[in-house]
């Protein structure tokens, strides 16, 4: 996803090129953790909302502050991008289980309203299944974005830390924000949820070739592998830079 923006910006050197990096990831990163923490948050009241969105951004700081100490041993964990795809799409289902039974829930309000029925009462989303969901979005996002800065800013640390920071500014400013219109108009939520989607599937689509890349049987995946999907050199190259 960033290989191709790392490649524009090749013709700058140093700390600049690590910083329009940085910045580049996190304002793609920010605005998809901010989806899903939105995502999560948007059947509290709003109380419960903030106070979600709150905690969520302080699980984001202690996560990637965690993850940034520890990027070095990160980064050689063989499998780790794939395994946090796979976790984010476990949230993916979750929210869309939510969509679906929110969506039933109004249109059996709303017969029963016309019918002039006892309209059901709506089961509402509890505190601990949202935290819960924005708990494993921020490890899954978190650990994605701390990869995806720390290949960008490895040589430079004060870029790092800046890159981290931003990343959590961004989503807070954000996560409030489309909670909010997701609370009020449901549809939305499910442009959201696709995003998240995205990211899951980009995560594990990135991870998996990863696992091959370190297992070193890039010749053999390429050998079963349609040509379009083989693994190409410089993604290779890419790869073993970031390690």
């Amino acid at each position: 996803m960033f290989d191709a923006l790392s490649a524009h910006l090749g013709g700058l050197q140093g700390p600049l090129t690590a910083l329009l990096q940085v910045l580049l990831i996190d304002l793609v990163l920010a605005g998809d953790n901010a989806v899903a923490v939105g995502l999560a948050a948007g059947g509290l009241d709003p109380k419960q909302r903030r106070k979600v969105i709150l905690y969520g951004l302080g699980a984001a700081v202690v996560l990637r502050i965690t993850f940034a100490l520890i990027t070095t041993w990160l980064l050689g964990v063989i499998g780790l991008l794939l395994a946090g795809g796979f976790l984010l799409l476990w949230v993916c289902w979750k929210m869309w289980r939510e969509l679906r039974e929110q969506g039933r829930q109004e249109s059996a309000e709303g017969a029963a309203a016309l019918d002039g029925a006892e309209v059901p009462v709506r089961q509402p989303k509890t505190f601990k299944a949202a935290f819960l969901q924005v708990l494993i979005a921020d490890v899954s996002m978190s650990l994605d974005n701390v990869l995806a800065v720390a290949g960008a800013a490895r040589e430079h640390p004060a870029i790092l830390i800046f890159g981290l920071l931003l990343s959590i500014a961004l989503m807070g400013l954000a996560a409030n924000a489309i909670a909010k219109i997701l609370h009020k108009h449901r549809w939305i939520g499910f442009v959201g949820l696709a995003i998240v989607l995205y990211v899951a599937l980009h995560m594990i689509w990135q991870g998996h070739r990863s696992v091959v890349m370190d297992l070193h049987e890039t010749a053999a995946y390429n050998a079963a592998a349609p040509a379009p999907l083989d693994i190409k050199p410089d993604e290779i190259a890419q790869h073993q830079k970031r390690r």
